[in-house]
């Protein structure tokens, strides 16, 4: 532990202090004419995050999505109205008007930090744990560009910041984020630790005990303290000291929930306006004279002077860079400082045959060496399983810090932190990146991939072994409900390609898509490459694998993934009981409600109401598809140990069961 106090070098002034307190009564009075807000964090972690963004941080406000700005995270969303007084203050698209309408219906200024929906804002922040793991991503993504394209230019090299707070580092997802950074010697991650030992419900000794400072030193991080949470020479030479090591830092700062208030450090300042009494007296104390929204030209001037001026001039350093590295260097074409990249697909095809017996996660493998081949900026891991997802990029390494340009990130069994770790890396720019596991513990990381949505992230997430024909490992490991809880899930891109051939198609699919996360599920075992798929387009969720022989069928059976073979089995024994039967692939319902209604209706006829689903997985919404006339083959209970095949048989997956669903419909 080093002590920041110790080595302080910088003098800091009443205009430093006037700024840091109109930080925090621009906040308190953005939360208080909301009647809604945390004031507590804005009051006491104002010094710390004044120190950073203006002595500290490179940003261009003129230039909000520069690739190699200093990147910051704040990972206590709660505390958004501080993020939004500094956004503002240094000179961002966002003006007074809008702080006014904080946490309003419409306004650029919402309850927690949205990316997208606030200019200068990195990433969206408020499910506690998961700003500091995106911060990880975004190192972890620095990292890897600087190896990549710091041939002669120094195109990537900037910080990525975060301040957390106690509820943050209680989290499960922090530790996995922790580790990770730690293992990958992230040199370039700062966190700020706003140490004020309260959390909602009261004092944190209460729900914790720990040593933060021996818990981040134990994964491999450097660890600093700052005793007084007011000293601005202090924090400013931690964050100095953090930047001169190559392992990641913790800065703990010591500080009082809600300083200067009546109600500080308590918990009753955490998640409530203050009121007009208690913000009058916080003024007194602050000894802040200026009105509600009025900002004195001297703290404008401040953050022009320094976070403004240096912005700038590290923003046309490396323009000019860029623009020599753009006409001579020959990586320029695959330079992107775009999160949502689109993937070049042009040259990736399927080996595999008509007839061909192959898994869709190997078929999925085979793609990803392709895309890989062709594509720079498109890399990925697993959470200790890519030799089981197939998930293994074999053109390169191990990311590591002897080899940071490395494509293959073992991110080791922590899944929540894996898929948090994928949004930072996508928010930074530059990258398209996938991550795998097994589709059943796609339930740890499910809140990341509703991060994802919400962000309108193009993250890829790989899931195999995807449903009760997983057998002997047993009900544990045998997904029943998952597919139904990712489908509800908005903006997200759910596919279950029922071979080699619709997986190809599922990427093209995917390679275009710029604006939400794509699940791909797939299987372990082996699956026939069909004839019906090889023009198959993924792209409309659904299609006719096997048309009727008229317009009126007695039946429509409703397939996907490994179940779609069963479906074309199903007919064939109807159709010797002479019954005119379509079978329909529908790898993807969110896809498919995206098609225009006629195409619906060509494949799903409205007047066709004997309807069969057959899906290994929970019934749950197939409803809407089979209608109130159709009936569902699925699994509404959990699955069971035992050999693959037997244990299908035994929930009823074979053409025994589907013809006797058909004549129960039939003789109704």
């Amino acid at each position: 532990m080093i002590n920041a106090e110790d080595i302080s070098t910088k003098k800091f002034d009443e205009t430093d202090e006037l700024a840091v307190n109109t930080l925090r009564m621009l906040s308190v009075d953005m939360i208080q004419k909301a009647t809604s807000g945390h004031p507590g964090i804005c009051l006491d972690a104002a010094p710390m995050a004044y120190v950073l963004w203006n002595y500290q941080m490179n940003v261009d406000p003129k230039h909000p999505d520069w690739i190699n700005r200093d990147r910051f995270v704040l990972s206590a969303g709660h505390g958004s109205a501080l993020l939004y007084s500094l956004l503002h203050l240094s000179g961002y698209d966002l003006p007074m008007s809008e702080l006014k309408q904080f946490r309003q219906l419409g306004s650029k200024t919402p309850g927690h930090p949205e990316f997208g929906k606030t200019v200068g804002v990195d990433a969206t922040t408020g499910p506690l744990g998961q700003g500091i793991s995106m911060a990880v991503g975004m190192a972890i993504a620095e990292k890897h560009m600087a190896a990549v394209y710091n041939r002669n230019y120094r195109l990537i090299d900037h910080y990525t910041y975060s301040i957390v707070g106690d509820g943050d580092l209680m989290e499960g997802i922090s530790q996995e984020a922790i580790n990770i950074a730690g293992k990958e010697k992230l040199g370039k991650l700062v966190v700020l630790y706003d140490s004020n030992d309260v959390t909602l419900d009261g004092p944190l000794n209460n729900e914790s005990v720990e040593n933060a400072g021996q818990r981040f030193q134990a994964a491999g991080w450097d660890y600093l303290s700052v005793s007084n949470g007011e000293d601005l020479a202090a924090i400013n030479d931690a964050i100095d000291q953090a930047k001169k090591t190559d392992k990641p830092t913790l800065i703990e700062v010591k500080t009082v929930i809600g300083y200067g208030s009546p109600q500080a450090g308590t918990n009753k300042v955490h998640g409530s306006a203050l009121g007009d009494e208690n913000i009058a007296a916080t003024r007194k104390a602050l000894h802040y004279t200026d009105a509600p929204f009025e900002i004195e030209d001297t703290v404008y001037e401040q953050f022009q002077k320094n976070l403004q001026s240096r912005g700038i001039q590290a923003y046309n350093d490396w323009e000019a860079d860029y623009r020599d590295f753009s006409d001579k260097d020959a990586l320029a074409r695959d330079f992107s400082a775009d999160p949502r990249e689109k993937l070049n697909l042009d040259q990736v095809t399927s080996s595999y045959k008509v007839g061909d017996e192959i898994a869709t996660r190997v078929a999925n493998s085979d793609i990803l060496q392709q895309i890989s081949d062709h594509n720079l900026n498109f890399w990925g891991g697993a959470a200790d399983l890519s030799s089981s997802n197939k998930t293994q990029l074999a053109d390169s390494g191990r990311f590591s810090p002897l080899n940071p340009q490395n494509k293959n990130i073992w991110f080791g069994v922590r899944e929540f932190g894996m898929a948090a770790a994928l949004n930072g890396i996508t928010l930074h720019g530059g990258s398209r990146v996938f991550g795998s596991t097994f589709f059943t513990f796609s339930d740890y990381m499910k809140s990341a991939v509703r991060s994802s949505a919400l962000q309108s992230l193009p993250v890829t997430y790989v899931f195999t072994h995807d449903s009760i024909a997983v057998g002997e490992d047993g009900p544990t490991h045998e997904p029943v409900e998952q597919l139904a809880a990712l489908r509800s899930m908005p903006n997200v891109n759910v596919i279950r390609p029922a071979d080699a051939n619709e997986v190809l198609s599922a990427w093209k699919f995917i390679a275009e898509e710029t604006q939400a996360p794509s699940v791909l599920v797939l299987s372990r075992q082996k699956l026939p490459v069909l004839q019906e798929t090889v023009d198959a387009d993924v792209s409309k969720g659904a299609y006719v694998l096997s048309p009727a022989k008229t317009s009126n069928p007695d039946a429509i059976l409703i397939a996907t993934g490994s179940e779609v073979p069963l479906a074309l089995a199903a007919k064939e024994a109807l159709t010797k009981r002479s019954y005119d039967i379509s079978v329909v692939s529908m790898p993807s319902m969110e896809l498919f409600d995206k098609q225009s209604k006629d195409y619906r209706e060509s494949v799903l006829p409205s007047d066709i109401k004997r309807r069969i689903s057959i899906e290994a997985e929970s019934t749950f919404g197939w409803g809407k598809y089979v209608g109130l006339d159709g009936t569902s083959v699925g699994i509404d209970s959990f699955g069971a140990s035992g050999n693959g095949p037997a244990v299908q048989k035994h929930f009823g997956f074979t053409v025994d069961n589907i013809v006797k669903h058909f004549e129960m419909l039939w003789n109704k």
